[in-house]
């Protein structure tokens, strides 16, 4: 790799200061998180696609459409959707109370919620939460409100890394949310990115939604498209340099697809009640989109995630999905494998059974991470997508989720 991963999430890059603080919509644990660069940044941002979009999504969508941002406000445990007037006017209320906070205008601020559908949020404990967080802002705060932002999830998600572009050392750090809800797309997921690159918005929102598209719209736990989804990107060039070239440009595109893959991989891996991570690789298809498209298809059955948690190699399962991804293939030239750091062994041949090892094919599913490999044998292009194991534990935490 041409960067190195260092500690220090999005307060990693030069001017940037985070907090994570409980306001107290949530019974213990942070729920309101703070990110603020020290300047002006270049911002970007990618949505879900969901028809149902939630109050914040608005108000942010108004406020990057000049495409600058001081700072982003974010709290968990309330969604602030289907909410009506009311939920615009309360997430108005928090760019407001964020920007006379932190020295900025309200148009400057980003708001993001995640947690609760159609449930008006408590603005009294929101505003003296961001208060306090504005209080807390520190260098040392990315993962204070890397864990302020999540609702099921049982891991922190924060990343970042650095390089050199003309001449000067530079970083991209991000943190994200996301368990359940996650599909193509975007899903259940937040995502936020800082850099001390120096970048137009024209060019980061290029950047970013090639990214997105490679990794977070390759993810899927249970098919659900949530109402809250967005990734945010802001670039303060405090490190003095940015891309002067197509190379620069493309060692920063491509470390900011390694950031959003890494944390795509941790949100995969985090799904609601999941055992394993489950990576799906399609090789050999016609086109890139074909590729992609068996790929989430395969990643986001049931029966297949039902099959890995079980260490059952049921390949047929497997086959299926890309049969009815509604993309070209020949089930006649299909190859399949499964991989981890316990073996890989063949499944199929030329879509028919190839000879293994129950007990090696065993050992490969249960372990942590595992890989299912296909090789459609009509082309050149190739895709991977991210899901989990289907378990009891994801229909307890969804069947209580509101109480």
């Amino acid at each position: 790799m041409e960067w190195d991963v260092v500690p220090g999430g999005i307060t990693a890059p030069r001017g940037f200061r985070a907090a994570g603080v409980h306001a107290g919509l949530k019974k213990a644990r942070k729920d309101l998180a703070l990110i603020v660069s020290d300047n002006l940044a270049a911002a970007a941002a990618v949505y879900t696609t969901n028809k149902v979009q939630a109050a914040p999504l608005v108000v942010t969508r108004e406020h990057l459409a000049g495409g600058y941002a001081r700072a982003v406000v974010v709290n968990s445990g309330n969604a602030n959707a289907c909410t009506g007037e009311e939920g615009l006017r309360d997430a108005r209320c928090m760019a407001e109370v964020t920007a006379r906070e932190v020295g900025c205008r309200p148009e400057e601020v980003v708001v993001a919620s995640t947690g609760v559908i159609g449930v008006p949020l408590p603005m009294e404990k929101v505003t003296s939460g961001i208060r306090q967080a504005a209080r807390n802002l520190s260098v040392e705060g990315s993962r204070d409100a890397a864990e302020a932002i999540m609702t099921t999830d049982r891991r922190v998600k924060e990343i970042a890394v650095r390089f050199n572009l003309g001449g000067r050392q530079v970083t991209i750090g991000g943190v994200a949310k996301g368990s359940g809800m996650i599909h193509p797309n975007m899903a259940t997921m937040l995502a936020f990115i800082t850099t001390d690159v120096e970048m137009t918005p024209a060019d980061l929102r290029r950047a970013l939604v090639a990214a997105v598209d490679a990794t977070f719209n390759m993810v899927t736990v249970d098919g659900d498209t949530s109402t809250n989804d967005m990734v945010v990107i802001l670039a303060n060039g405090q490190a003095g340099a940015g891309p002067t070239d197509d190379k620069e440009y493309a060692l920063f595109a491509g470390a900011l697809e390694y950031v959003c893959r890494y944390l795509a991989r941790l949100i995969a891996r985090d799904g609601e009640g999941a055992t394993r991570l489950i990576e799906v690789e399609v090789h050999g298809a016609r086109t890139r989109e074909d590729a992609r498209t068996i790929a989430r298809a395969i990643a986001r059955s049931n029966l297949v995630k039902s099959a890995v948690h079980g260490a059952d190699a049921n390949w047929g399962r497997i086959l299926c999905a890309a049969g009815y991804s509604e993309a070209e293939l020949d089930p006649e030239k299909v190859d399949i494998f499964i991989q981890s750091p316990a073996g890989r062994e063949q499944l199929a041949a030329g879509g028919r059974p190839f000879p293994f090892s129950e007990g090696k094919a065993r050992d490969i599913l249960a372990a942590e991470e595992v890989k299912i490999i296909v090789y459609l044998n009509q082309g050149s292009a190739a895709a991977e997508a991210y899901g989990c194991d289907l378990t009891c534990e994801y229909v307890t935490i969804n069947a209580s989720y509101r109480t």
